[in-house]
């Protein structure tokens, strides 16, 4: 337990200075000490102490997923910390400083991969006060009502009032994904754009961006406009359909937790 303390206070150090590779490392060793005390029990085996060090090892891994863009590492100490934030008596131990941020989080993550189900599903396990009052919670609410109302322009504007630094990477995550969609609805909607128009949609802020962005595409490219592929199918709705359509598939997520 001694050095298994000490090992943390250096991943705190490493986390701290920035040192990824080094974090990496050493969360590697840590696992192994967790799987000898015992970090996920099945009865009253381990003592508060060890559940304390296990949960401060894996929000410090959760922490380190975020740093480095580990998308499915963070998923993983996220699943093996919730029974810490849920399940586990903890009685005596110091509240978590982290619990609400990484909680908020994952809810970020779920929203920006369009896990609309699975976002309100883990709604159902917190505090309804919190939904509203506590900052980390109420950011990916927010912009979860913002994408059922199809205000994508605000879920844009939300990256500059994120309540964590941690919490820019899931919003950018976000972002891409809506324009994904948007892009998606404009190939089916038109034949041409004009850049500056296109640019707007898409939320980007130059026709440079539009230009990197089309060739990911396999956009059409001329001096002040983009043609979209041919895809053969009819292009007489408007993209408000379109738009129509991609909110509908929200609601249909949202029916399957009913």
């Amino acid at each position: 337990m001694t050095k298994a303390m000490g090992q943390r206070e250096d991943l705190k150090r490493k986390l701290q200075s920035g040192d990824l590779d080094g974090c990496k490392a050493l969360l590697q060793t840590l696992k192994i000490v967790l799987t000898k005390i015992g970090f996920l029990p099945v009865d009253d085996s381990a003592s508060h102490q060890q559940l304390y060090l296990a949960r401060e090892i894996l929000e410090l891994g959760a922490q380190w997923s975020i740093k480095a863009k580990d998308v499915t590492s963070f998923e993983r100490y996220m699943a093996q910390l919730k029974p810490y934030y849920f399940d586990f008596n903890l009685e005596g131990a110091p509240e978590s400083s982290f619990k609400d941020e990484l909680l908020g989080l994952n809810l970020l993550c779920l929203l920006s991969q369009n896990k609309i189900a699975d976002f309100h599903m883990e709604l159902e396990r917190l505090d309804p006060t919190s939904l509203h009052s506590n900052i980390y919670i109420k950011h990916p609410v927010t912009l979860e009502q913002y994408l059922m109302e199809g205000a994508y322009n605000k879920v844009f504007l939300s990256r500059g009032s994120v309540p964590a630094e941690s919490y820019s990477y899931f919003v950018d995550q976000l972002v891409g994904t809506i324009r994904d969609e948007i892009a998606s609805c404009c190939e089916k909607a038109y034949k041409t754009l004009p850049t500056k128009a296109l640019a707007a949609l898409l939320m980007l802020d130059n026709a440079n961006d539009v230009k990197a962005f089309s060739e990911q595409r396999g956009w059409e490219q001329s001096v002040d406009s983009v043609k979209f592929p041919d895809n053969n199918e009819d292009t007489s709705h408007t993209n408000i359909n379109q738009m129509i359509k991609l909110n509908l598939d929200y609601a249909k997520e949202l029916e399957k937790i009913v």
